[in-house]
């Protein structure tokens, strides 16, 4: 079931490029490859470095990593989850997340990851898409759990890996009355394996469905922007939370996948002096870090001797002179990568090897063959702007959204994954230049103004609402709404009840930075809202 090494010249950048090739097993399952066979052939190597919010560090070796999965799988099955079910996972980073996500791929389930700072309004909407069976979370989210109850009637539990006053299971009473012995479901590497939710852009998130063998997909792009990795002595860790495609898949699986040791931390507010204690503490010196999180590193005096040998960074554009920055007060390199959630990593660059050039994302991985596309789907010449495409299949692609085969077949359309996103191509480099949307790129997140949006028209005063991103100079964008009110709607002080609204209801991280009053907003003659209009403002 195991896949090899896919960059098999590490240094000979060419030679990798001419002969690669992808070696994608029939049965193939994440559980296995990143912690089973390593539970086998080296059992006591750590797996996890767990830092408690009191500094204190919980080592889990991939044994352990390998049977409180296989106990939890137990946990799974006896609550009715069978192959193909989803289990929710609203975890910051943590060990129970990691378990629950081995368990669910042992049991051929599909794991659900939701962000622990969802309100219950985005939780509803994807439990009840998704139709989750089970959900693992904390007792901070529960109180948004028991509000949408009688909303979800396919979860039949929850288990909670705090102590709380709620009527759910005990993680840890469950885990540790659990058989330890379970036989792994065999899957194929086509088999669902992880759903992660969009942000949604002109409508309601979408569930992209992605298999088991998406892990393979991955790791040339891992490999690359790593700089050839694994190293001897790597240790690997992002501040950003494992629900986003960005860290469970661009740092947390790879890390486990090659048999390094994985740091976990539940950062309530990211701050540079933290991180900079964390790094030391741990050792931590393979990273991936959001331009954001740069930016506001770069605000705080550095400590020496922090050893740090590679960075990746992505969601946004890095400037050179950030990147600079990164590489005189660390001594690595910052590697950018390009991806979006149905189909993460396919282009990049790679400062070691020479793969980068100023203002441009870089050039396509191995095994993935990209393109700039016309609206009539035609190739455009080099110059051009075009929509940025990748050619289907690709191992990194998503199944399909879920729930929505509409938007599938808009997604792939002869032969090409549509990115959404505005670039030019000069030879075999790519420049990213827009979305062709209206996504908002925020702190390395994509958030879709539509729940935004639902949320702020929710309010009994607010008639209509509209949400744009504007520039930011530590995030990229920053989210600004404009609403227009009832009759007789008193506008002060309403600006921060809906700024608190979006935060409870939907998240912290989508809420406006800043509410605009308008008597009215720019609308298509078709009654839609006009956000480029907005933008253009």
């Amino acid at each position: 079931m195991q896949a090899d090494r896919r960059l098999k010249y590490p240094g000979d950048w060419a030679k990798s490029l001419a002969e690669f090739s992808w070696d994608v097993p029939e049965n193939f399952n994440i559980a296995e490859a990143c912690v089973s066979r390593h539970a086998v052939a080296t059992p006591n190597a750590t797996a996890l470095i767990h830092i408690h919010e009191d500094g204190s560090q919980e080592i889990w070796s991939y044994a352990q990593l390998e049977e409180a999965s296989n106990r939890m799988a137990n946990v799974f099955r006896a609550q009715g989850v069978q192959q193909g079910d989803r289990v929710a996972i609203i975890l910051s980073q943590c060990p129970e997340a990691l378990i629950s996500h081995f368990a669910a791929y042992k049991l051929g389930a599909v794991a659900l990851p939701l962000f622990a700072l969802f309100g219950p309004d985005a939780l509803e909407y994807r439990l009840s898409d998704s139709g989750a069976r089970v959900a693992v979370t904390s007792a901070e989210t529960l109180e948004h759990l028991e509000a949408i109850e009688g909303e979800l009637p396919e979860l039949q539990a929850v288990l909670c890996v705090d102590e709380t006053d709620f009527d759910v299971l005990d993680f840890q009473e469950e885990l540790e009355a659990a058989e330890v012995a379970f036989s792994p479901v065999v899957t194929s590497a086509e088999d669902p394996a992880c759903l992660i939710y969009t942000s949604g852009t002109t409508g309601s998130p979408k569930g992209a469905l992605h298999a088991h063998r998406f892990l393979i997909g991955h790791l040339p792009s891992v490999e690359m922007y790593y700089d050839f990795f694994p190293h001897e002595g790597d240790i690997c860790w992002t501040p950003a939370d494992w629900a986003w495609i960005g860290a469970l898949m661009d740092l947390a699986m790879p890390a486990l996948y090659f048999g390094l040791p994985l740091v976990s931390h539940r950062m309530r507010k990211f701050t540079p002096a933290r991180t900079y204690d964390l790094i030391r503490a741990t050792g931590a010196n393979v990273m991936f870090l959001p331009p954001t999180a740069l930016k506001m590193m770069r605000k705080e005096d550095v400590p020496a001797g922090l050893g740090v040998r590679v960075i990746s960074s992505g969601g946004e554009s890095l400037g050179a002179d950030l990147i600079s920055w990164a590489k005189d007060v660390f001594g690595a390199d910052v590697n950018e990568m390009y991806g979006q959630t149905e189909c993460n990593l396919v282009a990049g660059s790679i400062r070691s090897a020479g793969i980068t050039r100023e203002g441009w994302i870089g050039t396509a991985v191995p095994g993935h063959e990209l393109a700039i596309i016309s609206e009539d789907g035609a190739p455009v010449a080099d110059g051009e702007i075009g929509e940025i495409c990748v050619k289907a299949p690709d191992p990194v692609m998503m199944l399909r959204y879920w729930n929505k085969p509409e938007e599938t077949a808009e997604k792939f359309r002869d032969g090409w994954l549509r990115t959404g996103d505005l670039g030019v191509m000069d030879g075999e480099w790519i420049r990213f230049a827009s979305r062709s949307d209206d996504v908002i790129s925020s702190a390395g997140y994509r958030i879709g103004p539509s729940e935004i949006e639902d949320c702020l028209t929710g309010h009994a005063d607010v008639i209509m609402a509209a949400v744009i991103g504007v520039p930011d100079e530590i995030r990229g964008q920053a989210v600004k709404a404009f609403v227009v009110l009832r009759d007789g709607a008193e506008w002060d002080g309403l600006d921060r009840v809906l700024i608190d609204r979006v935060k409870s209801h939907v998240s912290p991280h989508v809420a406006p930075k800043v509410i605009e009053l308008r008597e009215s907003l720019p609308m298509t003659a078709t009654g839609k809202i006009l956000r480029r209009a907005l933008r253009e403002d």
